[in-house]
């Protein structure tokens, strides 16, 4: 007990220094947050000083960050936004990033599962870490904004496919049966649900906004506990469910008043962000084994090669996604967006590490990578915005779709979010 307190206070700690630490350097150079958070956390954790223990309970408060995390994905993301030729061409891109990432992994581990476990982890883009970046820059009603939130929407939502039809211990052929039941379920709970017009529901929401009732948060906890609950118990990725649970809430809120919705989706920042979040990255970094990765030269050489596999698996076919009429430098930064991963490498590694599927070094190589990603990508893909904004000011691309591809702003992290800044 004694230690499972000294861990909560010190991850507590760790939470409010990562903020602070951002504001400090973000004169200098934009860090997301989560970066802050996980490197906070190997530094105090087993691999380095050893002041904080991983816990069952901290444990457990990290999974539900994960899902929180992906929940506030699929809240963020309006895919009526980017339908059409945004959506279409990343999810192409996107199938082309799976074959090819497993294709590297046959090559770099010979073992199937584990060459699965390699190509989800590179095909795989930061939709939490990347939006509020894209708002910060302005871009978030371009078309630069909209072929980004398909990348990251696409990028979140198929890993998770993945990793539920593969990973869940059943056989492909009836892991697609149940994946397509609970995909046919949640999908007619999320049509019936933007059909109704939801008028009792929405006062109750209203009456208790600013009271201890709080419906709409309870409504929340009970939308993302039901659906994760539904996808354990199907044999599913709990992130799925999760997932599916803030599309839902998503169409359920949507006739809301707009004074509402904003007040709600501060209070889901708080609890995600300022609480639960923020725990899932320090945790990741407590158990991430620096041990195992600098173990051998070879292990510690994969860190840079997965992180030009990032740019050549997951940014090049992001290129299919890139408005019509894209200069050379816009072509570069959606590039680096798409190429920007973290939280779903985290998910897939920390399976494929507790299944035996890769080693504890393959596990932090790829983490490792995948923190790089998050630190240099979005910043190199703004010097490109910024190069063509000085050379090019009035240069405008022709739209793809509607221009507010994102909902909501935020300065969280997930997957991964910036709260520079930034994760799911």
């Amino acid at each position: 007990m004694q230690g499972l307190s000294a861990s909560l206070v010190l991850i507590a700690a760790l939470a409010v220094v990562a903020p602070i630490a951002v504001g400090l350097l973000d004169p200098v150079v934009k860090v997301p947050i989560v970066v802050f958070e996980i490197v906070l956390g190997i530094l105090l954790g087993p691999s380095l000083l050893g002041w904080i223990e991983s816990t069952p309970f901290t444990d457990t408060l990290a999974d539900f960050g994960l899902a929180m995390l992906f929940f506030v994905a699929g809240n963020e993301i309006d895919f009526t936004a980017i339908r059409g030729r945004p959506i279409k061409r990343a999810s192409a891109g996107w199938v082309v990033s799976l074959a090819a990432g497993v294709g590297a992994g046959f090559v770099l581990a010979p073992a199937p599962e584990a060459a699965v476990i390699i190509g989800v982890a590179l095909c795989s883009t930061a939709l939490g870490t990347l939006l509020p970046i894209i708002r910060d820059a302005g871009e978030s009603t371009s078309p630069i904004g909209t072929a980004v939130a398909a990348l990251g929407a696409v990028g979140e939502f198929g890993p998770l496919i993945a990793i539920s039809l593969f990973f869940t211990g059943k056989q492909v052929g009836t892991a697609s049966v149940v994946l397509v039941g609970f995909v046919l379920l949640t999908g007619v709970s999320i049509f019936f649900a933007s059909k109704a017009r939801h008028t009792l529901f929405h006062a109750q929401v209203t009456r208790t906004l600013h009271t201890s009732s709080q419906f709409a948060m309870r409504s929340i906890m009970l939308v993302l506990s039901s659906l994760v609950v539904l996808s354990m118990v199907l044999g599913l990725d709990m992130l799925l469910g999760a997932f599916a649970a803030g599309v839902l809430w998503q169409v359920t809120i949507a006739r809301a008043p707009e004074a509402d919705r904003r007040v709600i989706e501060t209070k889901i920042d708080a609890v995600a962000f300022g609480f639960l979040v923020p725990i899932f990255f320090i945790d990741t970094g407590i158990d991430f084994d620096l041990g195992a990765l600098t173990s051998s030269p070879a292990t510690l050489a994969l860190v840079p090669l997965f992180l030009v596999l990032l740019l050549v698996i997951r940014g090049l076919p992001s290129l299919l996604a890139a408005p019509q009429g894209s200069s050379w430098a816009h072509k570069r930064a959606i590039l680096l967006f798409g190429a920007t991963g973290l939280p779903i490498i985290v998910a897939v590694t920390t399976i494929g590490r507790e299944q035996g599927f890769i080693t504890s070094g393959f596990s932090s190589a790829l983490v490792g990578a995948g923190m790089l990603s998050v630190l240099l990508f979005p910043l190199l893909a703004l010097l490109q915005l910024q190069h063509k904004a000085t050379t090019a000011p009035a240069a405008a691309l022709p739209s793809d779709s509607s221009p507010h591809p994102i909902q909501q702003k935020h300065d969280g992290d997930l997957p991964p979010s910036s709260a520079s800044g930034s994760g799911t």
